[in-house]
């Protein structure tokens, strides 16, 4: 009988015992979840995020590639966008680095352009910089280039500056003559050069 009342008592004290510690859980995960942060900053505000999904963004995409004579091809953009359907894909900051098989390079820079592995283009539009290791400098608002070969062309007017001088043309054009020669960059168009000795010596 002495059992069976203490154990009436456990009972009685353990049903008294067990709500109390499930009160006691359900508070402390209460306090554990406002310890944490959840006004957490997202790095893109809500226009972004639409129009990255609208636009089908790309960050930094970087396009590189060699040729068969095994001249390095390399085009990257800060950002690209794909562009809703009937509109050109576009790309923001353009830069281009064609390494030539003799050891000189050739760097291109523009605002905008247009990168196409799918037709084997790249398009710089812009305030376009050419520049070569040997010293000349070319801008123009508009070159399109190849990414399968070494070949480019400007289709409107060039200002330059060279070892010898500054000069203007209509047109500008560099790639190789034979499919195994050099690299070489064409002037046509009423080609002016303003000589200058100074910088030819030196």
């Amino acid at each position: 009988m002495a059992d069976v009342d203490r154990h009436s008592r456990w009972v009685q004290f353990l049903k008294v015992l067990l709500p109390l510690v499930a009160i006691l859980l359900l508070s402390s995960v209460f306090l554990l979840s406002r310890s944490i942060d959840t006004n957490v900053s997202v790095p893109f505000s809500d226009q972004d995020i639409d129009d990255r999904l609208t636009d089908q963004v790309v960050t930094s995409p970087d396009y590189k590639g060699v040729t068969r004579k095994g001249e390095e091809i390399r085009v990257e953009a800060r950002r690209a966008s794909q562009g809703s359907e009937g509109n050109t894909p576009t790309a923001a900051e353009v830069q281009g680095r064609f390494g030539l098989s003799n050891g000189g390079e050739i760097t291109l820079e523009s605002n905008t352009g247009i990168i196409r592995p799918d037709k084997g283009t790249a398009t710089f539009v812009g305030d376009v910089v050419i520049t070569t290791r040997d010293g000349i400098q070319v801008t123009t608002d508009l070159l399109n280039t190849s990414l399968d070969e070494i070949r480019g062309d400007s289709p409107g007017q060039i200002d330059g500056t060279g070892p010898i001088g500054d000069f203007t043309a209509g047109r500008m054009t560099f790639g190789t003559e034979k499919n195994d020669g050099p690299v070489h960059i064409l002037f046509t168009g009423g080609v002016k050069l303003i000589y200058e000795p100074q910088k030819a010596e030196r």
